[in-house]
């Protein structure tokens, strides 16, 4: 389901990125971002509800509802015409856990794949921690903001996804 997730994860980024360029509306990028949110969310429900549900499931789950809230929250701010501070502060929140992770994920990595992985929650950290300061300090920084989350959409989601789906790289 990784590769899954990641691939469309990698469509929403990337879109976001184009969106923060000022390339398409905010309406526009509102429907990927819903599309994505709800299928993230649908994933980490059936992680976290499955009847082979366990610790590392829940957890996966958990972490993937970041993820869902954060697009439902931007395609949400879309369609309301709210300036997105409230967003930007959840973002705070979403750095600081995906910081956690990557911590964790670094002290435990073993093999390329736990590597790979710890590298991703560090760039999803720094990511997040960036759409914080730029809607919830209203910080000027929308353009590099948008060169990294179009950077993050290609080599953290959208190739190691596609990657995952044809089984060249193994979970």
């Amino acid at each position: 389901m990784l590769g899954l997730v990641l691939l469309y994860v990698g469509a929403v980024l990337f879109l976001n990125a184009v969106w923060l360029l000022g390339k398409i509306s905010g309406r526009e990028v509102a429907v990927i971002n819903f599309l994505v949110g709800v299928l993230s969310a649908c994933v980490a429900f059936y992680l976290i509800f499955s009847a082979a549900a366990g610790q590392g499931s829940l957890k996966a789950g958990a972490l993937t509802l970041l993820f869902a809230f954060t697009y439902l929250w931007v395609a949400a701010n879309q369609f309301l015409e709210v300036d997105g501070k409230g967003l930007g502060w959840f973002c705070l929140f979403v750095s600081l856990t995906a910081c956690t992770v990557a911590i964790e994920s670094f002290a435990g990595a073993s093999g390329p794949f736990g590597l790979w992985n710890a590298v991703n929650w560090t760039v999803w950290a720094l990511l997040w921690f960036c759409f914080f300061l730029l809607l919830g300090l209203s910080r000027s920084i929308q353009k590099p903001v948008a060169y990294l989350t179009l950077a993050s959409a290609i080599f953290t989601a959208w190739l190691p996804g596609l990657l995952l789906l044809g089984q060249v790289l193994k979970a």
